[in-house]
């Protein structure tokens, strides 16, 4: 099954909204680091329900969002979601309308200018690209000079209780270390800034005497997996 009908089929059942509710709990706390400043053009990648779009502009005063998603369906719900974006999210043109625009596009050919896009965010979506290396060349080409690539990822090779997830989904996933997500970074042209974990502090964690559940043997690993391993985020900087 291709990205784009595994997507569609999320946002047709409706759990785009339960990725936003599950993400929120650290991408609220990457995108209050985003140095993003009234008036900028910013790319939201893999953007789902598109709530970090709406979040920047409410937040940061951002000029421009574009919200890019390669699953028609999540393109249009995110556009239901936006109050002032227009259009349906299935063309490219869609983006020119309202603040905050959607559109479907591959994240192998992004379909921005040279130098024209000052930050991209991506939350859990980077790892679905089907080539990875040249989707950070992409980021590279269209990230203006000092620009920032902000990418939050939950499924990487420190995280162990994360690499089930591909057993779940038909889609290939990629699997990096920190280390290899710093490396291709910078083998793409992008200075890295940062990275560091970002840990969940929002879900609840039962007591111990509730332990075993139906996904946790013991609470340590529970602990483990969301207040110290958490989100591991990467941040590229456009030299």
């Amino acid at each position: 099954m291709s990205v784009r009908d595994e997507f569609d089929a999320w946002a047709e059942d409706g759990r785009d909204k339960g990725m936003e509710d599950r993400h929120w709990h650290t991408a609220k706390h990457v995108l209050a680091r985003m140095p993003v400043e009234p008036g900028d053009v910013v790319l939201d990648l893999g953007c789902g329900s598109g709530y970090a779009g709406r979040a920047l502009r409410e937040t940061k005063g951002a000029g421009r969002v574009y919200g890019l998603d390669g699953a028609p369906e999540m393109a249009r719900n995110a556009r239901s979601y936006t109050v002032d974006g227009e259009g349906d999210g299935t063309t490219e043109a869609d983006a020119e309308l309202g603040d905050v625009g959607f559109l479907v596009g591959d994240f192998d050919e992004l379909p921005f200018a040279d130098d024209s896009v000052d930050h991209v965010f991506s939350m859990e979506s980077f790892y679905y690209a089907a080539d990875p290396e040249h989707t950070l060349e992409e980021i590279a080409r269209i990230l203006a000079p000092g620009g920032t690539f902000f990418c939050g990822v939950n499924y990487y090779e420190e995280n162990e209780a994360s690499h089930e997830w591909q057993e779940r989904i038909s889609v290939e996933m990629t699997r990096w270390s920190g280390p290899e997500y710093r490396e291709a970074f910078r083998e793409a042209g992008l200075h890295v800034a940062e990275q560091d974990n970002v840990p969940d502090r929002d879900i609840e964690i039962p007591p111990a005497e509730a332990f075993p559940t139906d996904d946790w043997e013991t609470r340590e690993a529970m602990v483990e997996r969301y207040r110290t391993l958490g989100t591991l985020l990467t941040v590229g900087v456009a030299p």
